[in-house]
């Protein structure tokens, strides 16, 4: 059973025990497996004995829409599609070809089905249209929290350091362990085969051509999107976020904890893109892990201290692995569920704010507009490199994703635009952009969950300042310089 606490009605209508399907609209959690939300659905439509009909929609006016994002998900769609085919659920891909043309298509739906099972994300523009969509239907709508391994309503007010809470964390994870959800929630059931749309929603909202869910040139050309930002070798879908997972704990996991700033060791898992889009779930990550490890929840440490190492009771690369996928990952998320302006400038701690504020005056080593910025054209060749490979392979890796934004505050004429600047091209260019994950490293940049570090410096005040001569003199990146460098 799905826990409650997991649970949120968004809506007072009721069930129609007289609906033809249980509609589950998928919106973030897109995989067919370790899926609350589809478990959720399931149990729906055992419970009424109705059939499954399972709707994964791709809009073309959402922010950022571009070849780069709408391929990666159609990547997914095309997997999904094939997960779906031998299960007992009716999958049903809808891509909108023009803007506004899905307008519609949910209510429609809506009024034939028992009830609405959606996602719960607590970030981007997806919480707005949930509850939008909610108020004109006239049947039951939930949305279901998938999102961690601490339930979103676990914690009942935002954390403002890692410290504070990984404490909670280590008090409270262990009560949830046990909850996870089904790996394949639609095995062994045995529900009523939907044999196809309703006809109406069939001629109006067709189901995405094979061109479309192939993400063929020609029909992304078509599309009106961003065709400038092209798409990465990258592939999206639970099966290339599987193959990833499983290479990472075969080769790298046991050197994580010292190599995994050194851009030229590429120890990385390289899953954030397929967390974001919901390929692959934090649930199923942890359940590899700790079959690689020989671990069972009896081995968790009893400390509440707060410290990073020991409390999970494995190897030090995995420890410091999850010390990033549940610690820091889920304190994003606890930002972004329960305060609405997580996203903006006033968000940011006072002390913080104070010390930018004190410097805003500051003479700037370079002032450099978005458009120098995005083109990868600053006096920098260590940002450089970063940013070419935010443009060439949509991510930065770890360290110098860090390096890249305290640069932007740097060199803009104040920390409002430096954050304008980090927000569009992150949020245009990654693959991994506009998630609570991507929040916290950008805000972090200005204060958030940081703490002062004197002495003063230009444009930074006590803000963490940092450097591209430190990040070369520390780091393995030769390689790395040499792939995205300037070429001189």
């Amino acid at each position: 059973m799905v826990p409650l606490e997991r649970v949120i009605s968004l809506n007072a209508g009721p069930v129609n025990p007289r609906g033809d399907f249980v509609l589950y609209w998928m919106t973030a959690f897109r995989r067919a497996r370790w899926n609350f939300s589809l478990e959720r659905a399931v149990q729906w439509a055992v419970e009424l004995g109705k059939p499954l009909l399972v709707l994964e929609a791709l809009r073309c006016d959402y922010p950022w829409a571009s070849d780069r994002l709408h391929t990666f998900i159609l990547q997914g769609m095309r997997d999904n599609r094939e997960r779906f085919g031998p299960a007992p659920a009716f999958y049903y891909p809808y891509v909108e070809t023009g803007r506004g043309e899905g307008k519609g298509l949910l209510r429609s739906l809506a009024s034939t089905a028992a009830l609405v099972v959606t996602d719960l994300f607590p970030a981007f523009f997806l919480p707005r249209m949930a509850r939008a969509a909610a108020e004109g239907l006239p049947v039951k709508m939930e949305a279901v929290d998938s999102n961690g391994l601490l339930p979103l309503a676990a914690a009942g007010k935002v954390f403002s350091t890692a410290l504070a809470f990984r404490k909670f964390l280590q008090k409270e994870l262990p009560g949830h362990m046990g909850r996870f959800p089904k790996e394949n929630p639609l095995e062994g059931i045995s529900l009523p085969r939907l044999e196809g749309l309703p006809s109406e929603v069939a001629a109006r909202w067709p189901e995405a051509s094979e061109g479309i869910l192939r993400a063929a040139p020609d029909a992304l050309a078509a599309l009106p999107i961003d065709h400038g930002v092209q798409a990465v070798e990258t592939r999206g879908g639970t099966s290339e976020a599987e193959d990833r997972l499983e290479v990472f704990l075969e080769r790298n996991v046991h050197r994580y904890h010292e190599e995994r700033n050194h851009p030229d060791e590429g120890v990385a898992s390289g899953l954030s893109p397929y967390l974001h889009f919901g390929h692959i779930s934090v649930h199923e990550i942890f359940d590899r892990l700790r079959d690689a490890e020989d671990w069972s929840a009896d081995e968790f440490g009893t400390g509440t201290s707060g410290a990073r190492a020991g409390w999970w009771g494995m190897s030090e690369g995995a420890e410091a692995f999850l010390d990033q996928l549940v610690t820091w990952r889920e304190l994003g998320f606890n930002m972004c569920f329960l305060s609405g302006d997580y996203d903006r400038f006033e968000s940011l701690p006072e002390w913080a704010r104070k010390e930018l504020a004190a410097h805003r005056g500051d003479e700037r080593p370079h002032l450099y507009t978005l458009e120098t910025f995005e083109s990868a054209g600053t006096d920098d060749p260590v940002w450089n490199a970063a940013q070419r490979e935010l443009l060439q392979e949509g991510t930065i890796r770890n360290y110098l994703r860090m390096l890249w934004g305290k640069k932007i505050l740097e060199w803009t004429a104040s920390p409002e635009e430096a954050l304008e600047v980090m927000i569009e091209l992150n949020n245009r260019y990654a693959l991994d952009g506009r998630d609570p994950n991507s929040y916290t490293g950008i805000f972090w940049v200005l204060g958030r969950y940081d703490r002062p570090f004197g002495p003063p410096r230009r444009v930074f005040g006590t803000v963490r300042y940092m450097s591209s001569a430190s990040a070369v003199r520390k780091l393995k990146m030769e390689e790395y310089l040499h792939c995205f460098g300037d070429g001189e």
